[in-house]
């Protein structure tokens, strides 16, 4: 099970991070970070992006 993120494609619009329901998404200065004890994988920050920059692969 992995989730990451194309930081070239990443527009740091926060979209993920708001809808994320665990709290496991943060942006800072470096980019998107996800807590992955806190991750469940559900991909709904996945579906939200606007431009695909976010895989998760079950």
């Amino acid at each position: 099970m992995v989730w990451s993120i194309d930081k070239e494609k990443c527009l740091r619009c926060g979209a993920c991070v708001s809808v994320c329901p665990f709290i496991a998404l943060n942006m800072n200065e470096h980019g998107l970070k996800n807590d992955k004890e806190k991750c469940t994988l559900c991909g709904i920050c996945q579906r939200i992006c606007p431009v695909a920059a976010i895989k998760v692969e079950k």
